[in-house]
């Protein structure tokens, strides 16, 4: 029987979890503005080059052998992350929010890998009794993200897609120190005594 050093789908997707499990810690601990920006770049980098794999390979292999609600709760969360990825990627960490924004999303996949990886009832383990082939579509996952890491080395970061976020006009509201109970208060300095 032939060994392989391959890892397969949920081995190469476990290991993009303890990566990043890693970057975030490393961030955590992290002091100055150029060692907090690089870590978050890998941070964004490596999320974003996973859930690439995820909805273009796992997820939809999955479906039909996962409970449907378990893969639309991933999408969801993949999105909800991709929305920190482009605010993190688009700020500076001197920026007000940058390390909270950097601190949700890490709790945010903190939560997303608990539902991948629960014993019984996770993803992954409802793949596994499914009988999906894990070391095919390893094989596949790995080529499309070594594939997705050269041409990001070579063309920068796109901006995050999402698939379950759709249409949704946000307005930017006034910056927290402005406020309105900041405005309300400098309205309220500024009337004349008597």
């Amino acid at each position: 029987m032939p060994t392989t050093d391959k890892p397969d789908a949920i081995a190469l997707l476990k290991a993009d979890h303890r990566k990043v499990e890693e970057l975030f810690e490393s961030f955590e601990k992290a002091r100055g503005v150029e060692r907090k920006q690089t870590i978050a770049k890998q941070i964004c980098t490596e999320l974003i080059v996973h859930t690439i794999i995820e909805e273009e390979i796992f997820y939809p292999a999955c479906r039909g052998a996962v409970e449907d609600d378990l893969l639309d709760e991933g999408y969801v969360e993949h999105d909800g992350a991709k929305v920190l990825i482009a605010e993190i990627m688009n700020s500076e960490p001197s920026e007000e929010f940058y390390d909270a924004k950097v601190k949700v999303l890490s709790e945010q996949i903190e939560h997303h890998v608990e539902e991948e990886e629960k014993r019984v009832e996770g993803m992954f383990s409802q793949a596994r009794k499914a009988g999906l082939d894990m070391d095919a579509l390893g094989e596949q996952m790995a080529l499309r993200k070594q594939q997705a890491m050269n041409e990001f080395e070579r063309t920068g970061l796109p901006a995050p897609e999402t698939r379950s976020f759709t249409g949704h006009d946000l307005e930017e509201g006034e910056p927290v120190e402005d406020g309105p109970v900041t405005k309300m208060a400098d309205q309220r300095d500024a009337r004349p005594t008597s």
